[in-house]
């Protein structure tokens, strides 16, 4: 029998998500509260949403996206809303904003408390300004999120309300709380980050069938998007798109305002797509890299080569209880070992790695936690420590792996001139290099390969689908009714 409970859908095509997951979020989180070092019966956590904004001093609304602790509590897609949970009873309530009338003109109906109550499957919904007649002063403290993001740098936002100092608070044991619950993905969160891989996993394969030299990184940028959001509801993309050619593949986060993918692809142009999908604040996180043409070169085929071989390797050592720090370094010692191989460097690989010649060639870190954001939270939790050696340091968390935990494994070699002429100017280094054959990938750009994985017991699950061998891309940029 169908469940009758609210779900969030963009349509038959679409993937359905019952609210349950939210309320099966909350019992967590509440689970995890009242265990841990300092509780205190009758406590209550108060969360804030995200707020509208409009764009500098104009009146433009940018589309608005939750903030990523209250979309994991509560789903709400509206702004400017708070939400509540009892934490030994796991009642929980939100509160809407009290619109004006006007709001019925230009933004629709204007729908009661008990609309958005049903729409979220939450216990109670009131309007924001009945938040102080409903939360008990005479209780335990209201929980209230301050802790550090360790990829920004930024302080998550603390809940903030006219009245609230009549209240008491604790800002210090949610935030701990709530990452960790975040970074292990209970089975609705799972489907979620299945679907986004596979709408974006398609969408990277439609990408690959139409890109010819001549089209500009934006079109393919566009192909993107549209198949994601036409064809898998996704109205966001997960991050600002990478959508780099030729030289451009050497910018770790090309795209950006200032360099806006809009350079015309070459023939035998390498092309590094960096982009994912966001489906209900669920983000994926692919790269894909081939040749423009649709047929590696023989230096092209060599480094892809040496890319995949860290990737597939990484994939298979992956498993609960191994160090993400290891992985790092595993796939530094394969680029390395490949580079030797190839000709471009010389000498022993123990002694490249003492010197951390692989930053080098891979200075961003291998991966990072992955669910709500890309850069999802839990990457540096009290008791883990970043390793503060090149590349390394990079790195966006150094934990054991536990089982349901999502990551990227997004192994990389580049070359960056301004990193290439620091380390042949570097006695430690530079020993290593053979200039002549470096200078033949000199303006080759990089490769990266991008994968997002779930750890399972025993190892992982690949989330990601796309053609990843040079015969395997090739013969699908041709069309090849076998590829695949």
């Amino acid at each position: 029998m169908a469940e009758n409970r609210p779900v969030f859908s963009r349509g038959n095509l679409t993937l359905d998500v019952p609210m349950r997951m939210f309320e099966e979020n909350r019992t967590r989180l509440c689970e995890a509260l009242r265990t841990a070092e300092g509780y205190q019966p009758g406590s209550v956590v108060v969360l804030q949403g995200g707020e509208s904004e409009m764009r500098h001093s104009s009146d433009h609304e940018p589309l608005f996206r939750q903030e990523s602790f209250f979309h994991w509590v509560f789903g709400i897609t509206e702004p400017d809303c708070y939400g509540a949970v009892d934490v030994d009873t796991g009642r929980s309530m939100i509160f809407m904003p009290r619109l004006p009338e006007s709001y019925s003109v230009y933004m629709g109906a204007l729908n009661p408390p008990e609309y958005f109550k049903k729409k979220y499957g939450v216990d109670d919904a009131y309007y924001f300004d009945e938040i102080g007649d409903v939360l008990k002063k005479d209780k335990g403290p209201l929980l209230l999120l301050h802790g550090l993001n360790t990829d920004s740098g930024n302080y998550a936002k603390e809940a903030a309300f006219d009245g609230i100092s009549e209240y008491k608070t604790d800002n210090k044991i949610l935030h701990p709380a709530i990452c960790e619950c975040r970074v292990l993905k209970s089975d609705l969160e799972i489907e979620m980050l299945r679907y986004t891989n596979k709408i974006s996993s398609e969408a990277h394969k439609e990408l690959m069938r139409q890109i010819k030299p001549g089209m500009y990184e934006y079109q393919c940028e566009s192909i993107f998007q549209h198949y994601c959001y036409y064809n898998g509801g996704m109205r966001h993309v997960s991050y600002t798109c990478i959508g780099a050619s030729g030289s451009n593949c050497s910018i770790l986060h090309y795209g950006h305002a200032g360099a806006p993918n809009d350079k015309p692809i070459r023939d035998g142009d390498m092309c590094l797509f960096d982009m994912g999908g966001e489906y209900y604040c669920y983000a994926s996180d692919i790269t894909c890299s081939f040749p423009a043409n649709g047929k590696f070169t023989h230096e092209q085929k060599l480094i892809y080569n040496a890319v995949l071989k860290s990737s597939r390797a990484v994939l298979a050592a992956c498993k609960p209880g191994v160090n993400y720090a290891d992985m790092h370094r595993l796939a530094d010692r394969i680029h390395l070992t490949e580079l030797v191989n190839i000709g471009i460097l010389k000498g022993d690989v123990d002694e490249m790695m003492k010197v951390r010649l692989g930053a080098v060639f891979m200075p961003h870190g291998l991966g990072h936690m992955m669910g709500i954001d890309t850069h999802d939270v839990g990457g540096y939790p009290e008791g883990v420590s970043r390793i503060m050696e090149p590349g390394l340091k990079n790195l966006r968390t150094a934990r054991d792996l536990k089982a349901r935990m999502c990551l990227t494994v997004e192994p990389g070699i580049y070359f960056i001139d301004t990193v290439l002429e620091a380390a042949l100017k570097d006695p430690a280094q530079s020993e290593f290099f053979v200039e002549s054959e470096l200078a033949k990938y000199r303006g080759f750009g990089g490769v990266r390969i991008e994968d997002d994985v779930m750890i399972t017991e025993d190892g992982v699950e690949l989330l990601t689908d796309v053609p990843r061998t040079v015969d395997d891309i090739e013969a699908w940029m041709a069309g090849s009714a076998s590829a695949q």
